[in-house]
């Protein structure tokens, strides 16, 4: 099984000599974008003949009718399957999808998209035959996972550039951090930031006044203020995550990843490990960033104090899944004991 990934995927279009694409990933903007690409291609959307979708509910013979079907007035059409759960459907079912992969003429390009339906690569077997039946009728898997940081970061800065802004990479990057690393979203408030500017410089300032920031990034500015034991800022910030009306679990859940990546990087550090090494031992594929941010976080840390952290966190777990406790006090209590901890290194307990 040979799956490829974005930049591959982009010499394949190029080419236009490809059957089937079976496009899977967990980001939804790049899926979209090249099945777009790939069915213009063939045909314009409206195109009733020569361009047809299904959903994963649909009757798969219909589908294998419409792939055998010559185009009308054209010398190709596109046919495309969506979110068809082929680890869920029946044996014979399974083998009809693989018969219209193998099937599929050189008048039709056939795509077997996952837009919604996650689909996970590894240790897959159906998954291997359906890309096994893709490779030997001229068709290719592409898996489009998130950009990487670096491949974000120079695409919101050349973006920038052609509205007539400047955005540098510290900026940018600081984008990414807080707003995440959807690139729908990323151009959405990319827009909105040259907006604001106009032919300006948009700064780290600009990108808080003017962008939305994710849970994961709001409780990730929380946690910072508890390691500097800034309590006013910290219960400030935690309040307007209440006032959004986020789940307790996941504010926690959240805090606790954010230790997680601190004391995967103390440990890393104490073994002489460099911040690539790190990210890679502990599996921080696009997420580089968050062992860099937390080399600065540990200096102040030592293995008691992180020992008496988690101990907090896990207490705090415990009452939040009683359901006898408020969850605004734990969470209260619990920001006040980290700052504790990361201030004095005793527990208040």
């Amino acid at each position: 099984m040979a799956v490829i990934y974005e930049q591959t995927l982009k010499t394949e279009i190029k080419n236009d000599n490809k059957r089937v694409y079976i496009l899977f990933g967990n980001d939804g903007y790049l899926k979209k974008m090249y099945t777009s690409k790939i069915a213009s291609s063939c045909a314009e959307e409206d195109d009733i003949f020569n361009y047809q979708k299904f959903s994963g509910e649909c009757d798969l013979q219909e589908v294998y009718d419409a792939v055998l079907q010559f185009p009308v007035m054209s010398e190709k059409k596109v046919v495309i399957l969506s979110d068809y759960d082929f680890e869920k459907c029946s044996k014979s079912d399974f083998e009809k999808l693989c018969t219209i992969i193998t099937d599929t003429p050189d008048s039709c390009v056939f795509i077997l998209l996952y837009d919604v339906l996650e689909v996970v690569a590894k240790k897959n077997a159906k998954l291997t035959k359906l890309i096994s039946c893709a490779e030997k009728n001229n068709g290719v898997a592409a898996q489009l996972d998130h950009r990487t940081a670096s491949d974000l970061v120079k695409m919101l800065t050349n973006g920038a550039l052609k509205r007539g802004c400047k955005f540098d990479n510290t900026a940018a990057r600081y984008l990414i951090e807080t707003s995440g690393e959807d690139i729908n979203t990323l151009k959405n408030e990319l827009d909105k930031l040259c907006f604001y500017v106009g032919k300006g410089e948009i700064t780290k300032q600009t990108v808080d006044l003017v962008c939305v920031k994710t849970v994961e990034a709001s409780v990730y500015t929380l946690s910072k203020q508890i390691i500097v034991c800034d309590m006013t800022a910290a219960l400030k910030t935690l309040d307007e995550l209440f006032y959004l009306k986020i789940e307790p679990i996941i504010i926690l859940s959240t805090i606790s990843g954010f230790y997680v990546d601190m004391y995967r990087t103390f440990v890393g550090k104490e073994r002489a490990m460099t911040v690539p090494e790190i990210a890679k031992e502990f599996d921080y594929k696009n997420r580089e960033f968050a062992i860099k941010n937390a080399v600065n976080d540990i200096k102040k840390f030592d293995f008691d104090k992180f020992t008496l952290s988690f101990d907090a966190l896990r207490a705090a777990d415990k009452s939040l899944k009683t359901f006898s406790s408020n969850p605004r006090t734990v969470l209260e209590q619990l920001v006040v004991k980290l700052g504790f901890i990361a201030l004095k290194g005793e527990s208040l307990d």
